[in-house]
């Protein structure tokens, strides 16, 4: 019962990570991380399944595997940032609102650029060394 539980709770917050790519007002990657956990807790396959989906590879993979994010993906992330937050603050028929977008928006900045630690771009999280000789 349990594993059914957590598989439920897997997909809904995959879900709303997926709506939070549309929306900006909803965070996509705690999310994903989310349905990450629930899934390792119930579903080797829904596990894999989790981490083929192009949302978690461009939302996730890198942070998870390296604890970093490659600083060319942080201005990427900062366009769109920037834009949906624009829209949503532009948009917010109260001032209040408009302020706490505001804020939201430059505390995600805050992490994504001062907490998050920058990756080396030649550094790819799917590479295996091989540099290795063997005989």
């Amino acid at each position: 019962m349990k594993k059914y539980i957590y598989i439920i709770c897997g997909f809904i917050t995959f879900a709303i990570g997926f709506i939070g790519t549309i929306l900006p007002v909803l965070p996509t990657t705690p999310f994903l991380l989310l349905a990450g956990f629930f899934f390792s807790r119930s579903s080797e396959r829904f596990t894999n399944w989790l981490q083929q989906t192009k949302m978690y590879q461009f939302y996730v993979s890198d942070y998870v595997e390296t604890k970093s994010i490659p600083r060319k993906k942080k201005y990427k992330m900062l366009v769109n940032i920037v834009i949906l937050m624009g829209i949503s603050i532009y948009f917010a028929p109260i001032m209040f609102v408009k302020i706490i977008l505001a804020l939201l928006m430059l505390g995600i900045l805050y992490v994504l650029f001062l907490v998050v630690p920058d990756r080396e771009e030649s550094y790819h999280c799917n590479e295996k060394n091989t540099s290795h000789t063997g005989n």
